[in-house]
This record gives C-alpha cells, sequence and structure tokens, in this order.
C-alpha cells in the first residue's frame, strides 16, 4: 500500500469513528475539508450547504481565501457550485477562464483569488441533494478520475454525517437537522469572532483555540462555541488554555 493510500485509509477510518462517536458536525465538515485539500490535486477545499429555502450557505472551508470565493457563490447564486447543488450533478471546469461567461461575475472574482480551475461534486443522500464539496486549484487542468470518484466519496461520507439514512424519507426531519447546523455555523463564527477580537487572532487561530479546548475538555464545539458567545464562559479561559498548549508543545 503507497504512502497515498494509507493517508485515504486513514481519513475514511477517522470520519467513520467521528460518525460513531456523535462527533460535532460541523468539526467533522471542517475536518473533512482539511482531508481533500491533503488528498487531492486542488489547492483549496469548500463545502456549501441548502437551508430550508434552497440558499446555500458556506459550512466548511479550508481556507479564509476559499470561504470568501463560497460565500461569494452563496450570495450571488452563480458558480460552478452553485450549479451543482442545483443540477444534482458533478460540474468540473478545468479552465475558469475559458467559460467565464457562464458564469461572469463568479469568475472575475475567483481570478483575483487566483483560482483557475472549479471541480464541485454534490453532497446527496438518493434524491436529496444538500450541498455541493468543491475544489479549487490556482492553474487549469482536469481532476484525474480516481480523485474525481474520491471527492465523491467524501462528498457521500459528509452527506451521512448529515442526515441519517431513515430521516431521508421525512423531509421536515432533514431540513431540521440541515438548519441545525447551519444555525451551529453560525454560532461558531461568532464564537471565533469573539476569541480574534479577544485575543488579536486571525480566524483560524481561533478556530484553532475552540477545537483545542474542546477537545482538552471533552465538549462537543457547538456547545462550547454557544457558551463563549452567550458569555457563559469567558473568552480569556479559552485564548489561555490555547496559549498553554502551545507552549507545551515547544518545550516537548
Amino acid at each position: 500500500m503507497t504512502a497515498r493510500e494509507d493517508d485515504i485509509v486513514a481519513a475514511f477510518v477517522s470520519m467513520a469513528g467521528s460518525l460513531a462517536q456523535g462527533r460535532d458536525v460541523n468539526e467533522l465538515l471542517t475536518d473533512l475539508a482539511a482531508e481533500c485539500a491533503s488528498l487531492l490535486d486542488v489547492s483549496a477545499v469548500g463545502l456549501l450547504l441548502a437551508d430550508r429555502r434552497g440558499a446555500l450557505h458556506v459550512v466548511a472551508a479550508s481556507s479564509e481565501r476559499v470561504a470568501d470565493l463560497e460565500a461569494f457563490q452563496a450570495q450571488r447564486a452563480q458558480g460552478p457550485c452553485h450549479t451543482c447543488y442545483l443540477d444534482g450533478q458533478p460540474v468540473h471546469v478545468p479552465d475558469l477562464a475559458a467559460v467565464a461567461s457562464r458564469w461572469p461575475d463568479f469568475a472575475s472574482v475567483a481570478a483575483q483569488a487566483g483560482v483557475a480551475s472549479v471541480h464541485a461534486v454534490p453532497m446527496r443522500l438518493r434524491d436529496n441533494v444538500v450541498g455541493a464539496l468543491n475544489l479549487f486549484g490556482t492553474t487549469p487542468g482536469a481532476l484525474n478520475e480516481s480523485d474525481l470518484r474520491l471527492a465523491q466519496a467524501l462528498a457521500d461520507v459528509a452527506t451521512i454525517a448529515l442526515i441519517q439514512d431513515r430521516a431521508a424519507a421525512d423531509k421536515t426531519l432533514v431540513n431540521e437537522q440541515l438548519q441545525t447546523a447551519l444555525d451551529s455555523r453560525v454560532v461558531l463564527e461568532q464564537a471565533k469572532g469573539v476569541l480574534s477580537y479577544n485575543g488579536d487572532l486571525d480566524m483560524a487561530a481561533a478556530y484553532a483555540a475552540l477545537r483545542t479546548y474542546a477537545r482538552d475538555h471533552n465538549l462537543k464545539l457547538t456547545d462550547l462555541a454557544r457558551a463563549v458567545v452567550d458569555r457563559a464562559l469567558p473568552a480569556a479561559l479559552v485564548l489561555n488554555h490555547a496559549r498553554a498548549d502551545r507552549n507545551a508543545a515547544r518545550s516537548e
């Protein structure tokens, strides 16, 4: 088995374990974006999820730059990832500049962000499409078939994390589950903002501080985020714990 095959197996084992343990879904989706960016021949990854009205929202991204680009697609309802969600089919754009007229606003913003290619695969369970997993490249070029199959498999895992199989036939329950995931993401972003402001951190470092505290105190990430936003838990405690964790890591 090659090193890459080992990494793929490890990624699926990790996600399967997370599902079995009932891990916080937003944390799992963020990890999924990072795993895709590492395993696939792409520069960045984002996930868009639809709310009960069908409007898309960013739920995970491997970088803040891609999060902004995904948010643009969601707000303008334009782009390969939006099209993928609407059609429920993969959308492959090896050279975005060559088809810029199809999504002119998105193509312009993407070019400014250094994105030259986009591949989007649907997040769906049976006929129920809930979002899209989106892969961005900084140079033109198609993904190989192996990477495309892996991307779809990872998207399927993400979908299972959001919807239990038995709930698929119950549209109301599915919508409630998706809305809960979206609401949790809002709280998480608010908590990142609180830590960023109080600790003079960028958003990535603020998220890392939340994850460290949640992991070390056996808390769900969303529960911790809500406590920080509601001031039930002082931001200083989370920030000090993260600093202590970093200092301990340096001393090892």
